[in-house]
């Protein structure tokens, strides 16, 4: 179970990191990255960062770019929350895909409805 002080500096990082983000895909047309969830170790060192990145094909090649880019960006976080942190904890990025599971989802779901509404009618055909 995450405790008080976990989830106050994963909401810390998290809005700090999405700054950054913004910042930098402002420069890339086309790609948006948000971050949509921090998670701290009991000990503060590690922080996995659950990244959404639109459009999900090029999502792969963004990770790739971002953990080339790992110690800028811890850099970067550091300059911002020096007054709060003593020590920056060491990032680790992963792709967050449960908006593609939604989509996917959902359009299993359409397509079952479609299906539902063919058989009714053809039922109501075959009735008539």
């Amino acid at each position: 179970m995450e405790s008080t002080r976990q989830a106050k500096i994963a909401r810390l990082l998290q809005k700090e990191l999405s700054e950054i983000f913004r910042l930098q895909t402002a420069k890339t047309q086309g790609i948006l990255v948000s971050v949509s969830a921090v998670r701290v170790s009991p000990d503060l060192s590690i922080a996995r960062v659950y990244l959404s990145i639109f459009p999900s094909g090029k999502s792969q090649e963004v990770l790739e770019n971002i953990n080339r880019q790992n110690k800028t960006i811890r850099y970067e976080l550091a300059q911002k929350v020096r007054f709060q942190l003593r020590k920056t904890p060491e990032l680790s990025f992963y792709i967050d895909d449960s908006l593609d599971y939604i989509e996917n989802i959902d359009n299993l779901l359409k397509d079952d409805k479609k299906e539902d509404a063919e058989i009714v009618r053809t039922m109501d055909e075959e009735r008539s």
